[in-house]
């Protein structure tokens, strides 16, 4: 019996990998193919080839629009999906709290201040040059998560459902007060800092990508190698530390990654909600809570989804653009609601 459990699991497991593996590559060709400009899948596959190989096998318009347009959005868009979804499943996972992510605990939204601040003053510091933005936007982010648990602190013993949200809807509204008052303050910057608060992907750049990728690559492997103390975690701070783990230590630890995964992930695509939170609840659904198999998979969906809602944002009313963070929030907006319904039922345990 027990080993036709773990063949079954092996083979759950494996088939779920396959299917978001060959989803990604699809909605890969389909985000550089499908614009503005539709471009068959061959001169898709061409015009990579022809840019590792040095070859020019594709019309020059044709690639520019693939390699200097589109192909750094899509990959972009798979980056930030996967940092906010790390992000999230991360939070959920130290708070206990199907609902927590980076968007509902206000984590996003003192990141776009920290960004839009550097942005508005166009703040670059000695040492980290382009790297200002990402850093500052993380800093805000983290100073408003440790504002956040001090807040809820206060409010209650514990860190409950009501009190995070309360928390998380208490800040964000400041955030956003103060993000308010910037752009009465702005006059040419006004477009752009718009354009981060509503969470954009395009004109980027393979830049942003490279800004991002350092802070994902330090995080996914910060998160997955203490995913078993994470597991341990889950099953409430008394048993974590009978089983030998630090708890404080921990906690710190993965709100600080998290953190920082969301102020990396906002510094180069704006403020993008829900994904933390709409993602993670999808892929425990499917493999249940144990983070080894959890996390990896999450990063998967995250990227997938992201590039699907980017796809979306800028073919439903072509050839106008909507803002990717609007549609992400049509969609986790009403999840969310059924989510906090259901814990209110007993229904949804993380």
């Amino acid at each position: 019996m027990l080993k036709q459990f773990i063949q079954s699991s092996i083979n759950k497991y494996l088939v779920i990998y396959i299917s978001s593996f060959i989803l990604l590559i699809v909605l890969f060709v389909l985000g550089v193919s499908i614009g503005s400009t539709s471009i068959p899948f061959r001169f898709v596959l061409s015009s990579i080839y022809d840019q590792f190989v040095g070859t020019h096998h594709t019309p020059d318009d044709i690639r520019t629009i693939i390699i200097g347009i589109r192909l750094p959005r899509v990959l972009l868009a798979f980056l930030v999906g996967s940092a906010l979804s790390l992000a999230g499943t991360t939070f959920q996972g130290v708070l206990k709290n199907p609902l927590a992510d980076p968007f509902t605990l206000g984590v996003s939204s003192g990141a776009s201040v920290g960004a839009v601040i550097v942005i508005f003053f166009q703040i670059s510091l000695p040492v980290l040059s382009t790297f200002t933005l990402p850093v500052v936007s993380i800093l805000a982010g983290f100073l408003t998560l440790l504002f956040l648990l001090y807040f809820v602190s206060i409010l209650s013993k514990d860190l409950n459902v009501e009190s995070i949200i309360l928390g998380g809807i208490i800040i964000s509204s400041f955030c956003s007060a103060l993000l308010s008052f910037i752009i009465s303050l702005s006059n040419n910057e006004l477009r752009e800092v718009m354009g981060w608060l509503m969470g954009s992907l395009g004109s980027r750049g393979y830049t942003y990508s490279l800004l991002l990728l350092p802070f994902l690559i330090v995080g996914c492997i910060t998160i997955l190698s203490v995913s078993r103390q994470l597991d341990a975690l889950t099953f409430g701070q008394t048993s974590a530390q009978h089983l030998g783990v630090n708890v404080k230590k921990l906690t710190y630890l993965l709100l600080f990654t998290a953190s920082c995964l969301t102020g990396a992930a906002v510094a180069v695509s704006g403020t993008i909600g829900f994904v933390g939170l709409v993602v993670p609840h999808f892929t425990r659904k499917l493999v249940g809570p144990l983070h080894k198999h959890l996390l990896i998979l999450t990063m998967l969906h995250g990227g997938i989804f992201l590039m699907a809602t980017d796809l979306i944002s800028r073919t439903i009313l072509a050839p106008s653009e909507l803002p990717v963070g609007v549609v992400t929030s049509l969609i986790g907006a009403p999840i969310f609601a059924i989510i906090l319904i259901r814990m209110k039922k007993g229904r949804v345990k993380n």
